[in-house]
């Protein structure tokens, strides 16, 4: 008897890759730029340390290391790459996209590239997207990367974000396969109407670079942290939720939750609202912060590498970012 899943297509994560930079700033570090101290930060956010680029050192100067490991773990040649995508708040340069500068850094000469930006839901919103185009049968595989370099649009006299980013790139590379569950659902929304709560104004049409942008800090990332506390942990929730229904799944199926690393509070609520315990998580912002689009795929290599996630394994992926955006996703790996 042959196996449904043997005859139903479905997309794979085949790889996993990362990288952070060198520079660590811990929270001493930061206690001498803004009225701050460790103690406070560690209560509010559970962050003690992040990963900050040099100076030189461009979004995709981080995505293309990640994206060779997930590569080489794959065993897919570059060449062989059909679909490169990249979540990104950060790009290189308004254009070209990042994904393009990405493939021509790894040599994926024959790969159709764009950018898709949902801030820290990016990863998601576009592992989603490749699924989609995988599935359709136009490609075989794919090369997602969340990537940020949010030091650069981090605001260093705001004690109120400075304290919570970090800098990193993690990459998934998808194959369609009729073997393996693999991404088994996905539920995602948007609430545009909210999206004045988390946000870098300046930088666009609207608010294009000038001497008053700059002066009044409007290219650095602005937030109302408790509004977005609530809806973080409300939509984040709820998705995961709807996607173990579309899975078939309950709470007592999931081997580990990945969740968007912005804040230990968010973390801690939703694993009491969920009902897993937290270690079922992959946690690492008390050593990286929030990397934005970089966050799942950086908790998602972490986990593999170090033996905590195996094949077979149900992960339940968890997101939410500005726009507002979020999402949630099961996944066999």
């Amino acid at each position: 008897m042959i196996d449904d899943r043997e005859k139903t297509p479905s997309v794979m994560i085949a790889g996993t890759g990362a990288y952070l930079p060198e520079r660590i700033m811990t929270n001493a570090e930061l206690e001498k730029m803004v009225d701050t101290s460790d103690e406070w930060i560690v209560t509010r956010t559970g962050v003690r340390e992040r990963r900050i680029a040099a100076a030189g050192e461009a979004t995709s100067d981080m995505a293309i290391p990640a994206a060779k490991q997930a590569l080489q773990e794959a065993g897919l040649d570059a060449v062989d790459l059909d679909l490169i995508i990249v979540g990104t708040v950060t790009p290189d340069m308004i254009f070209p996209n990042t994904a393009s500068l990405v493939q021509s850094g790894i040599g994926a000469t024959k790969a159709l590239c764009f950018d898709l930006s949902a801030a820290c839901s990016g990863f998601l919103y576009a592992q989603e997207t490749a699924r989609g185009l995988l599935l359709s049968g136009l490609y075989d595989n794919a090369l997602v990367i969340g990537a940020d370099k949010m030091s650069v649009v981090t605001d260093w006299e705001d004690r109120g974000t400075c304290i919570l980013f970090g800098d990193g790139a993690g990459a998934v590379v998808l194959k369609r396969t009729v073997t393996h569950r693999g991404i088994m659902a996905t539920a995602v929304g948007a609430d545009g109407s909210l999206g004045d709560l988390l946000m870098i104004p300046g930088g666009g049409s609207r608010n294009p670079a000038s001497h008053a942008s700059i002066d009044e800090h409007l290219h650095f990332v602005k937030m109302a942290g408790n509004n977005v506390f609530k809806h973080a942990v409300r939509c984040m929730t709820e998705a995961g939720r709807d996607a173990l229904a579309k899975a078939g799944l309950t709470i007592d199926d999931v081997d580990w939750v990945i969740p968007h690393q912005a804040n230990m509070r968010i973390v801690q609520a939703i694993s009491e609202r969920v009902e897993i315990p937290l270690e079922r998580f992959i946690i690492n912002l008390d050593r990286l912060g929030n990397t934005t689009a970089a966050t799942v795929p950086l908790a998602l290599n972490e986990g593999i590498r170090d033996g905590r996630i195996k094949r077979g394994d149900i992960l339940l992926m968890i997101v939410f970012g500005g726009g507002f955006t979020w999402g949630a996703t099961v996944v066999e790996y």
